[in-house]
């Protein structure tokens, strides 16, 4: 990720425009003249050697002759010629361009910008717009007003179509920007510059496709959690899943990967371009929803019907009025009303009708938001009713949304509504659309929060064990599992398997099964077959000696007769598992072509493929996403228990899924997971069966990872002065709780040191954001000890870098009983260490400068201390590389 440079893209103060012609709807004419008539506040100057003027400006012949270096160029010449203007521009010390020009050697246009650092937006793309500079580099349509609305897209069409739709809405932008090809500047970036830029309120999305995963996610999510980012991804329905082994992978759909990965980037997926821009809007104008409970008021029964059935199709749900509310409902409405939710206070009800019910609403505890509708009757006058919702909604605290249902009538109601701030839509459809998107984002926002239960302190793979029946299994030249080796790989990671042995023929499977005691069940073991029940090779339930060696034989002659190619290696023999009232579960994994990866849970058994109750997330995992996965299927509601059947055990459930995740996440030669069925119930659950695929390894697990999991290598006991030894590890979400109990152990004076103000013990919103970070943009070290109650922490440091890893600001602080302990100078060299090897360039801290202990700290370890931005404070900094 970087933004370098990326200030002369978005913020120039001068362009060339090279290839710029008089000749009438030339791209280059085109060009030239949008940046003139935009009212772009600096040099336009066109190259071409071909023309003396251009639009009535001089005309340049080459590069070199320009009169003053550009901050950035408008490439618009054939493509052969495109690798030798962008090294031109890098020699004149031009950083960044815009390359329209299609067809470009990729490869060599980039290899002439690298050496410059010259960032390319591009190529094949229709350009650059930032209206609040006047800037139009792009040959779109010109007239865009400035706002606070960034727009970024993969598709040049949509582009120029989405500008005029907006034109038409008068709804402004702060960016415009088409990627084109995004050889260089990618999503990633771009979302990373915008999210420091105070200019822009929003963020929307057009996505085709996305490279770079790890990128793209981790800039999402760290510009999420402060401004909205709205995506459309195109290709909703592909049936571009590629058939593989194993059930997950057949059933594994892109799209839902792309839900799935923009909802842990904190990203609102919506389907159109209309729902993009309400959804912008929406956003901020609504106030946030604190929950999901939505109240209807309507002057038609069917009105509310109709909102109800929408808002049932999209997953919302309607508060259940209290015997409080439906008695103060009762006091101020006609004993005709609907006595319910939707409430529907009758046809006839005229602008004070709708206010004694709001009245009401606006208090019950139940009401998250509220939907106002109307709709018009010959009694009641639409704009007196939308004067008496407007005049009783001012300073109201819950988010309320209106639909005036009509034409020529309601218009001059919605009119009154949007100017008091009450968005107001034209269908129920429409408006119930609104709310769930304000109540998804609320979810997404919440996700990024969430503080997981405790992880499973005991877990302890067996990872040589695991990757010795890897390495076996790829030394022998083959790529899948047998069912006993599959058994063994989920041992290793403690996942409660049944007990499987290997007979070769019937007689030792009759001795085993005698062993094992009975009823057994034997299956084929074959190399060769992935899917046992599809060839006959299972027999269930089988009681005696003479059933086992029956069954042996029979499965041998239905594999020989439907896969005479099939080599048999041999049979497995188990025990017959018999839980009844068990469900049959599916938990896998399989790799993505974009995002990696991807952990998939749902119901199991021979069917699977014709129920398709599936969900998909992305690793790593924790118990708190493990739960959400479980909860998107159709499944979980069984687990939960009914009738005689009691709850599944879900923390058995989440675990398997969680060593399902860390199993991929340490191969990065598993390409496949498949167990099916893994059984539950109350008592826990079981592997009956596996398939796993193996891929030689081109990288680490982790490595392959969209989002960079916990880095356990970077946990270590040092020894404090007095002999105490500590663990110093990387922050997790889970140490939320022992990070607030922290701030309970420092004294006032230490805080206000360390965050140059008297500061309490924070709430949960700013503890999630100290304890849940991203591991590839930041590091946070903590000193722990174990106490009877868990993890104590002692004391912390963090360091942020910039997206361009050049420098990182560090800042450190103990418990106020650990100071001259040394406990400070082992977390900062935790910290050195760490960013000299991740190449950071330098690292600096700002410090009070009363704060002789720090700065005495910071000179010990090698800091140099320089002038603060005034005399309270000084910087210490300290190159690394």
């Amino acid at each position: 990720m970087t933004v370098r440079n990326l200030d002369k893209l978005f913020r120039p103060a001068s362009v060339a425009v090279v290839g710029a012609s008089n000749k009438p709807h030339s791209v280059g004419s085109v060009v030239m003249r949008n940046l003139l008539d935009g009212g772009f506040d600096g040099p336009i100057m066109p190259v071409n050697p071909h023309q003396t003027s251009v639009a009535g400006v001089l005309c340049h012949a080459d590069i070199e002759g320009l009169p003053v270096t550009p901050d950035l160029a408008v490439v618009c010449t054939p493509p052969e010629t495109v690798p030798g203007v962008i090294d031109a521009l890098g020699r004149a010390g031009t950083r960044a361009a815009v390359v329209i020009t299609a067809g470009v050697d990729q490869t060599a246009m980039l290899a002439a910008s690298r050496p410059y650092l010259l960032r390319i937006l591009g190529h094949n793309c229709v350009g650059l717009l930032v209206p609040g500079l006047g800037l139009n580099a792009s040959f779109a349509p010109s007239g865009l007003t400035a706002g606070d609305i960034a727009f970024v897209s993969q598709s040049g069409a949509l582009c120029t179509a989405v500008l005029d739709w907006a034109a038409q809405r008068e709804i402004g932008f702060s960016h415009f920007v088409s990627l084109g090809n995004g050889a260089d500047v990618d999503f990633g970036d771009v979302i990373d510059y915008l999210a420091q830029d105070r200019a822009t309120r929003s963020i929307l999305l057009y996505i085709e496709s996305v490279t770079q995963a790890r990128k793209f996610l981790s800039a999402c999510r760290a510009a999420s959690r402060a401004k909205p980012i709205v995506a459309i991804k195109s290709g909703r329905n592909s049936q571009g899943a590629k058939a593989a082994h194993s059930h997950t992978g057949a059933l594994a759909g892109r799209d839902d990967v792309y839900d799935a990965a923009l909802a842990r980037g904190g990203v609102l997926r919506v389907d159109t371009t209309e729902d993009l821009f309400e959804a912008v809007e929406t956003l901020a104008r609504v106030r946030p929803v604190r929950g999901d409970g939505l109240v209807i008021v309507t002057n038609g029964g069917g009105l509310g019907v109709m909102a109800a059935d929408a808002l049932a199709e999209r997953g919302g749900k309607l508060a259940d009025l209290s015997p409080e509310t439906l008695a103060a409902l009762d006091k101020v409405l006609p004993a005709t009303w609907s006595r319910g939710n939707p409430v529907d206070i009758i046809g006839d009800a005229p602008g004070s009708r709708y206010g004694d019910a709001l009245d009401v609403l606006l208090t019950a505890r139940e009401a998250d938001a509220l939907v106002v509708m109307h709709a018009p009757t010959g009694i009641t006058s639409s704009t007196e009713v939308a004067r008496g919702v407007a005049a009783k909604l001012q300073g109201c605290r819950k988010p309320v949304l209106a639909n005036w249902m009509g034409g020529r009538v309601v218009a001059p109601g919605r009119d009154i509504l949007e100017e008091a701030g009450i968005p107001s839509f034209e269908t129920p459809g429409s408006v119930v659309s609104a709310f769930m998107q304000l109540v998804d984002y609320r979810r997404l926002q919440s996700l990024l929060i969430e503080t997981p239960p405790a992880q499973l302190e005991s877990f302890s793979p067996d990872r040589d064990r695991a990757a010795s029946v890897i390495k076996a299994v790829l030394d022998d030249g083959r790529s899948l599992l047998t069912e006993h080796e599959a058994k063994q790989l989920l041992d290793a990671y403690g996942v409660p398997i049944v007990v499987t042995r290997v007979a070769r023929d019937e007689d030792e499977a009759e001795r085993l099964a005698q062993e094992m005691g009975y009823p057994v069940v034997v299956k084929v073991l074959s190399r060769d077959i992935s899917h046992k029940s599809d060839v006959g090779g299972v027999a269930l339930n089988l009681k005696t000696a003479e059933a086992v060696r029956g069954a042996v034989e029979a499965i041998r002659g239905r594999v020989g007769e439907l896969r005479p190619d099939a080599a048999i290696d041999g049979f497995t023999v188990q025990q017959m598992v018999t839980r009844s009232g068990a469900h049959e579960l599916l938990v896998g994994s399989f790799v993505d072509d974009v995002f990696g990866p991807v952990i998939m849970f749902g119901q199991g058994g021979t069917a699977v493929e014709v129920v398709r109750d599936r969900a998909v997330t992305l690793p790593p995992l924790n118990m708190a996403i493990a739960r959400r996965l479980i909860a998107k299927t159709r499944v979980s509601r069984l687990l939960e228990g009914y009738r005689d059947r009691p709850s599944a055990d879900m923390e058995a459930i989440e675990t398997a899924l969680l060593k399902g995740g860390q199993l991929v996440a340490d191969f990065a030669e598993v390409s496949e997971l498949d167990i099916n069925p893994l059984l539950a119930d109350d008592k826990g659950v079981i592997a009956l069966d596996a398939r796993v695929a193996l891929k030689p390894a081109t990288t680490s697990g982790v490595a392959r990872l969209a989002i960079r999991p916990y880095p356990s290598e970077l946990e270590e006991v040092v020894t404090l002065r007095d002999g105490q030894a500590l663990t110093l590890r990387p922050i997790r979400p889970e140490d939320e709780a022992a990070h607030g109990d922290f701030f309970d152990h420092i004294d006032k004076e230490d805080l206000r040191l360390r965050f140059f103000n008297v500061v309490k013990r924070p709430e949960h919103d700013a503890l999630a954001r100290f304890t849940q970070i991203d591991y590839d943009r930041e590091m946070c070290f903590i000193a722990t000890r174990r106490t009877g109650n868990g993890q104590e922490t002692l004391g912390v440091v963090r360091a942020i870098a910039d997206p361009d890893n050049e420098r990182a600001e560090y800042a450190v602080i103990v418990r106020s009983d650990y100071k001259g302990t040394g406990l400070g100078y082992a977390l900062m060299r935790k910290l050195i260490d760490y960013c000299r090897g991740r190449g950071t360039g330098e690292l600096f801290g700002i410090v009070l400068a009363e704060n002789q202990a720090m700065r005495q700290l910071a000179e010990t370890l090698g800091f140099e201390t320089r002038k603060g931005e005034d005399a309270t404070v000084v910087e210490t900094v300290l190159k690394l590389t």
